[in-house]
């Protein structure tokens, strides 16, 4: 059975940082592309990240491009977000996500990821 494990979160001020992880069991998924999403209360999935099956190419929705960082380590089937300044619209439950198809393309739509993690919350203060 497949399960993924965000942890992580938490409560911070303006500015802080915070890492999530994301540890994947049940299968590798070394070959496929995987994501960060988050959503805020009252608003839909918002995709935050996105990263290839080797870590060679990223993607970023424009309002953390600069402030957050997608990594993978492979042998350990987990994925990343370092998130630096954090801003109070950051505010979200955030979800890792696992594209199960061995492509190029990074997908920031969350339709085209099969398998989801439970989330993990971070609350940003001012």
């Amino acid at each position: 059975q497949v399960r993924l494990v965000e942890s992580g979160g938490g409560l911070v001020q303006a500015g802080d940082s915070l890492t999530l992880s994301c540890v994947a069991s049940g299968r590798t998924f070394n070959t496929v592309p995987k994501g960060w999403f988050r959503q805020a209360p009252g608003k839909e999935r918002e995709f935050v990240a996105a990263i290839s099956w080797n870590g060679g190419r990223t993607k970023y929705v424009d309002s953390v491009k600069g402030r957050f960082t997608i990594s993978r380590d492979n042998a350990k089937n987990t994925i990343y977000l370092q998130m630096n300044n954090l801003k109070p619209e950051d505010t979200a439950v955030y979800y890792c996500a696992v594209d199960n198809i061995q492509e190029l393309v990074l997908h920031s739509n969350p339709n085209e990821y099969e398998y989801w993690g439970q989330g993990t919350q971070v609350t940003v203060s001012a």
